[in-house]
Order: structure tokens, then C-alpha cells, then sequence
């Protein structure tokens, strides 16, 4: 019996050993496991309450859309945003630009492990290179009660975020 645990737990740490080998070079700043599971449960709400955009398309316009309504109106009436994007996307290319879009515009943004991961926490069948969490939805309003859930747990992710990149660069 407790060679079968023994079993299942190397077998874990194998997995995990080959998500992190499939990293890409410039997947910085990787999300640690607690991070990466706070994200990931942050996507996970966002998704149930329509306040993501998958893909880099979608990204990329949300990026830039927000871009130009920050110069229009003032920033604190805009909806705050956070990039997730995917380690292990190949080619690299497809995702070169948008850590370089998110600095342009000031949103905050994290690497993860597997693109799996980040297309089921977002409730798709198909892998995702990578995601945009929005505090408002894109469509229709949400609940006083949810949206502040929504807003605090943006905030700690993205409070965690700045620490992890502060220590990096």
C-alpha cells in the first residue's frame, strides 16, 4: 500500500518536472505553486462571471482597447486588468509581444507552468496561451457582492505579482 503512494508521488514529481522543463526562456516571472494556484482560482471566477479574454488575439485587442479608454477617462473608472500567460507555448513567437503590450499599458502580468492549466481554469477544452482577467464583465453587470469578491482577490494576486517581479528585475 505504501508502495503505491511512493508510486503516484514519483509519478507526480515526474509530471511536474516535465512541465518545468518545457518552460520557455523568457517565461519571467514565473508563478511559484501558490501563486500559480491563487491565479488560476482567479481565472476560474472571472471565467464563471464573463470577465475573461482567452487567446492572444482577444488579449492583445483588450490590451489595446484599454489602452486608449485610460486616455479618454480617468484611470480609476476604468476596470483593472491582469495578464496570465502560458510557459510552455511553442513557437515563442506567438507570444513575444504581449508581455511588451502589457508594459506599455501598465497591466500587470505572470507566467504559468501549462497552458492546459490556465484553458481549464478558464473552462475551455482547448489549451490557451494565455488570458486577460478584467474586474468588470464585458457584457451586462455583476452583483455589488461579487464584483468586490472579484476586485479582492484581483488584489492579492496582483499585490503577490509585483512582489515576484520587484524581486526579479
Amino acid at each position: 500500500m505504501g508502495s503505491d503512494s511512493e508510486a503516484e508521488r514519483s509519478a507526480h514529481k515526474e509530471k511536474e518536472k516535465k512541465k518545468l522543463s518545457a518552460l520557455a526562456p523568457i517565461a519571467k516571472p514565473l508563478a511559484g505553486k501558490k501563486l500559480c494556484k491563487r491565479t488560476l482560482k482567479l481565472i476560474r471566477r472571472a471565467a464563471e462571471h464573463k470577465c475573461l479574454k482567452r487567446g492572444v488575439k482577444e488579449v492583445v485587442k483588450g490590451i489595446r482597447r484599454g489602452t486608449r479608454l485610460t486616455l479618454v477617462f480617468p484611470p480609476s473608472s476604468c476596470e483593472c486588468r491582469f495578464c496570465v500567460i502560458a510557459g510552455n507555448i511553442t513557437p515563442i513567437d506567438v507570444i513575444t509581444h504581449v508581455p511588451i503590450l502589457c508594459e506599455e499599458a501598465d497591466i500587470p502580468y505572470v507566467y504559468v507552468p501549462s497552458k492546459e492549466d490556465l484553458a481549464n481554469a478558464g473552462s475551455t477544452k482547448r489549451p490557451t496561451c494565455c488570458v486577460l482577467v478584467l474586474t468588470k464583465p464585458t457584457k451586462g453587470e455583476l452583483g455589488q457582492e461579487e464584483q468586490e469578491k472579484l476586485k479582492a482577490e484581483y488584489t492579492q494576486v496582483v499585490s503577490d505579482v509585483s512582489g515576484l517581479t520587484s524581486t526579479l528585475f
